[in-house]
């Protein structure tokens, strides 16, 4: 198994790592999984490149590294949602829905010997999900060492939210992107 495909794994046992930090709800466990989860959205940087660079792209690295996205961003946004931390329920059903449509699409097809790769809307998605979560992140930080500051209340419960909405609308967009570019494939799924 290449670096590449490590990073993957790691990435995967870093995001229950990180799950588990977020649902001890103290500052301190908080904490360590933001820097878990810094530390896992950096794998998903290395991974690619270095598989690039190497020009060691498998077909288990064209599957796996969006599946540890999935494992990472879904597990994240639902431990916010346990704690109900910013994020709502049907937000989070949109983003599981359309993970679990196109991952699906993706599952059929290498079925039937075709690897279909992320695209470029889709890795979009993948950053502004994982950008919105290092938000929440920091403003819940915040809110909890200054629960009265109006700066901190404002982007805790309003940016964030108002964030969360733009990663659902291009979660949806790279969705129906993604069926539009692969409709060739849909067709014999």
């Amino acid at each position: 198994m290449n670096i590449a495909n490590q990073l993957t794994f790691l990435r995967i046992i870093l995001a229950f790592l990180c799950i588990g930090f977020i649902l001890g709800n103290t500052f301190s466990s908080i904490l360590f999984a933001f820097g878990i989860f810094i530390l896992a959205s950096l794998t998903d940087l290395f991974d690619g490149f270095l598989a690039r660079k190497k020009n060691t792209i498998t077909d288990l690295g064209k599957i796996l590294d969006p599946i540890a996205d999935k494992i990472l961003i879904i597990g994240v946004f639902l431990a916010f949602l346990q704690l109900d931390i910013v994020v709502n329920a049907w937000m989070v059903s949109v983003i599981m829905l359309r993970e679990f449509i196109i991952t699906g699409m993706r599952l059929s097809n290498l079925n039937k010997g075709e690897v279909l790769e992320a695209k470029r809307w889709g890795k979009h998605k993948t950053v502004s999900q994982i950008a919105a979560i290092i938000l929440i992140f920091l403003s819940l930080l915040l809110y909890i060492k200054f629960p009265r500051n109006e700066f901190v209340v404002f982007l805790y419960t309003k940016v964030t939210h108002v964030l969360m909405w733009y990663v659902v609308v291009i979660t949806l967009f790279s969705g129906i992107w993604y069926f539009w570019v692969n409709r060739r494939s849909i067709k014999t799924f």
